[in-house]
């Protein structure tokens, strides 16, 4: 099953991710990715979607989506570093997934957060993730046959 961004948030204040259900009176309803108890994410937490995130390069912004997928293929089937990891292990991941990375605005404490997201990505979603855009191509091709 295709992994969409745009429905796995991470609310501040909680840890882990979660996965997107309904729009709630006071907020979302929203289940873990880990364990899938659903709860409401009240209208008061920050809620950002991973599809929303990117990260600062020398050149500009890469997306997130983007940046799992070149870990992906530095790490390979191995789990990323945990978020307690070294600074220096956490940069030199970084060096060799996303080697332009702005080292002045994408800090250690960016870079745990990144590495705790990918391992729950890996543990309980997938990489295969689905393009909202190419998706909307399909639903019109669909309809105007």
């Amino acid at each position: 099953m295709k992994t969409d961004l745009t429905k796995i948030l991470s609310i501040s204040g909680q840890h882990g991710l979660y996965r997107y259900l309904a729009q709630a009176r006071g907020g979302a309803i929203v289940e873990t990715l880990s364990d899938g108890k659903r709860t409401v994410a009240g209208a008061k937490n920050r809620i950002t979607t991973l599809a929303d995130i990117s990260i600062y390069t020398t050149e500009g912004e890469i997306k997130l989506q983007e940046v799992f997928l070149k870990m992906r293929e530095v790490l390979g089937e191995a789990p990323a570093p945990g978020s307690k990891a070294d600074a220096g292990e956490l940069k030199a991941l970084f060096a060799k997934a996303v080697p332009d990375y702005d080292g002045d605005r994408f800090y250690v404490s960016h870079m745990r957060k990144v590495v705790e997201w990918y391992n729950e990505i890996l543990q309980f979603a997938s990489f295969d993730f689905s393009d909202p855009e190419e998706e909307e191509t399909q639903e019109t091709e669909e309809k105007a046959e």
